[in-house]
């Protein structure tokens, strides 16, 4: 049951690209971005009280940590997704943010010296080398000439918020548990966002809102949010980090069969070249030293 609800996982996380994209040019990005989180929140909160029986209460050292967990999480990476899906494809967008554990990797041997195995270096610069292959559609020369936007530059704004939020979260979850910091992450980053969704005319959006929209902020709140959380860390306790880890490679595939079956996305030869080059670098940041290793730290690639 638990390789099928990791399996789950990737595919609600593919879809989140799917749910993203069809919002696009009906939900404007701060709103879909509050939304999100308002549901979010409201079933994190119930999740953490129904373990804990209460929603601990952080310390007060602990607050400024959140804030950055909330701020980097939660309101700049879905600004910057919402506002990225709107002008550039799902599967596109999905191949980009498959590079998320790549660069948490990278960057984790950087800030705390974590050793960066051969086979990680080459993860890296697979990974690298398949988001260029899908961001200038396989003509590299398109990097020197603008071919490019700010779909894409939005999109790679998504990874370094996610980066800078993973790293934060190693110092946080040490000494608080994760669902409790991704509960209040979450209410953090939907209360910024409701100031900027207010004045982006939320209040009077919302009416015009189609049944469709509110059923993909409903996907994305409860699926994309919530089960894709809890099931992923169930993942974690019951068969540790690394094999958990290895789901995180569906997530781009995933995006790019169901952008191709439900919004008739095409499938190129670019994105599937660029797609396996970021899954096997993504495997190679992420696999074992050994057979016997069975580290238990993770990193998350949750879009």
């Amino acid at each position: 049951m638990i390789y099928l609800k990791l399996f789950l996982t990737a595919v609600f996380w593919g879809g989140t690209f799917i749910a993203g994209r069809s919002l696009g040019g009906h939900v404007d990005p701060f709103s879909a971005a509050f939304f999100r989180f308002v549901i979010a929140s409201i079933c994190l909160v119930a999740v953490t009280w129904h373990r804990e029986g209460r929603l601990p209460m952080p310390g007060s050292r602990q607050w400024l940590p959140l804030v950055v967990l909330g701020m980097t999480g939660v309101f700049s990476y879905n600004v910057l997704f919402f506002k990225g899906l709107s002008l550039i494809e799902a599967g596109r967008a999905s191949v980009i943010i498959a590079n998320n554990p790549v660069f948490i990797a990278l960057f984790s041997a950087i800030l705390f010296r974590e050793p960066l195995r051969p086979s990680k270096a080459m993860g890296v610069v697979l990974s690298v080398f398949g988001a260029l292959v899908v961001i200038t559609r396989g003509e590299f020369a398109a990097l020197l000439s603008g071919g490019f936007g700010w779909g894409e530059i939005y999109i790679f704004g998504c990874v370094a918020s996610w980066v800078t939020y993973s790293l934060v979260g190693k110092v946080v979850m040490r000494e608080i548990p994760p669902l409790e910091a991704v509960s209040y992450a979450s209410l953090i980053g939907a209360a910024a966002l409701a100031v900027p969704a207010w004045m982006e005319g939320m209040p009077k959006a919302l009416f015009a809102y189609r049944a469709v929209d509110w059923l993909n902020l409903a996907y994305l709140g409860v699926c994309g949010t919530v089960l894709g959380f809890v099931w992923y860390y169930q993942g974690i306790r019951k068969i540790g980090a690394i094999r958990a880890s290895q789901f995180i490679n569906f997530v781009p595939v995933s995006a790019i069969v169901l952008a191709f079956l439900l919004l008739g996305e095409p499938v190129t030869p670019s994105l599937v070249a660029g797609g396996a080059l970021v899954v096997c670098g993504v495997y190679l940041t992420n696999r074992p030293e050994s057979s016997a290793s069975a580290a238990q730290g993770a990193d998350g690639g949750k879009p």
